[in-house]
């Protein structure tokens, strides 16, 4: 048997491994996408607000190294390991390392906002999906079957109308710009996390992209 086998570990389980490749194939569908094939782009907005939700339910039941009790640590903690690794002897870890746990933590919030902003502004703006009966009742058929739904709507003024639709221009541009804020400072996030793997696996000379696509790693007794 190859010696190299005997020394791996499991520390990737599927749930992690999947997730993490889906939602970055997921993502830069629908940043690539946007307004131009806006069906695609919504559908892989579900997808990636699906693989989140997973994701942060995994992070409570999960196996060992998926839970954040795993991986969360304190920012001195954070800090010490930042230090320790730019002076090229920084401590090895099974799972994530302080420094990659709080980025995961960073892109799941940053992920939720992305997704929760993008429903909004698809249901301010369209009408659609699972925000919109939050977001408005007018002109909406299901709600619109509704009697006393139905006559207060005609009786709007012209001048009603008017207002109401320079308000949801201004909610509708107000939306549109905060869920670009959120996309682009998770592409922001994303550049910094591929840096920092491509660091992490220079100095502490670890394969961690071979790791997520294996759920493996090579043990050692210096791992904490």
């Amino acid at each position: 048997m190859n010696t190299n086998n005997k020394n791996r570990v499991k520390v990737w389980d599927p749930v992690v491994r999947i997730g993490h490749w889906l939602l970055v194939a997921a993502f830069f569908i629908a940043y690539f996408t946007e307004d131009e094939f806006i069906l695609a782009h919504v559908w892989a907005g579900y997808v990636v607000a699906a693989v989140v939700a997973v994701r942060l339910l995994w992070g409570f039941i999960g196996s060992r190294h998926a839970r954040f009790v795993n991986f969360v640590r304190p920012p001195k903690q954070i800090a010490a390991y930042l230090k320790t690794m730019l002076a090229g002897k920084p401590q090895h870890y099974l799972g994530h390392n302080p420094a990659g746990g709080a980025m995961v933590i960073a892109l799941l919030i940053s992920l939720s906002a992305t997704v929760l902003s993008g429903m909004q502004l698809y249901a301010v703006a369209d009408n659609k999906g699972p925000l919109a009966l939050a977001s408005s009742t007018q002109n909406h058929p299901a709600l619109a079957a509704v009697p006393f739904i139905a006559d207060a709507q005609a009786s709007n003024t012209e001048e009603d109308n008017d207002s109401q639709h320079n308000t949801n221009k201004k909610e509708d541009s107000a939306w549109e710009a905060l869920h670009e804020v959120f996309a682009n400072f998770t592409i922001v996030l994303v550049a910094i996390h591929i840096i920092g793997v491509i660091l992490s696996s220079i100095i502490d000379k670890e394969k961690l992209l071979k790791a997520m696509l294996t759920g493996t790693k090579n043990s050692d007794n210096t791992y904490l």
